[in-house]
């Protein structure tokens, strides 16, 4: 048997980290994942809780952001807990083994996708030191 998933998708916002008791970290976040096209050639999408645990989760925190395009590898895992009514709650929600950024990072302090972007001057080259 295999429980193993693979998404990509965007953040909905900021994912959130949050410490154990015991100082284990634990972050969570949603991720929004198309749908292939209804008849009627609308776009659907799903809303997946996302789970991360440890290092992972201090690194997701850090540098992933609302909106951001990513892939999530890991399981599916369904568990319950009682509410407040008695009633029992299920919650079905990917536990992540890995999360990839698929973007660059933003310019607030990380690299930019073209290191290049703000350079205007052109570059004078002499064509008798090409070799062709």
């Amino acid at each position: 048997m295999l429980n193993r998933v693979v998404l990509i998708g965007r953040t909905t916002k900021d994912p959130d980290l949050k410490y154990t008791p015991s100082g284990v970290a634990v972050g969570q976040m949603t991720l929004a994942v198309d749908r292939p096209f209804t008849r009627d050639g609308e776009k659907e999408v799903d809303f997946l809780p996302v789970v991360m645990w440890r290092q992972l989760a201090e690194t997701v925190a850090n540098y992933v952001r609302k909106g951001k395009l990513v892939a999530v590898e890991g399981r599916i895992q369904v568990r319950n807990y009682e509410n407040n009514e008695g009633r029992r709650i299920y919650v079905t929600e990917v536990i992540a083994d890995n999360v990839r950024f698929l973007e660059p990072a933003n310019r607030e302090g990380h690299s930019n996708q073209d290191p290049f972007a703000n350079d205007s001057k052109p570059i004078d080259i002499d064509d008798s030191d090409l070799p062709f």
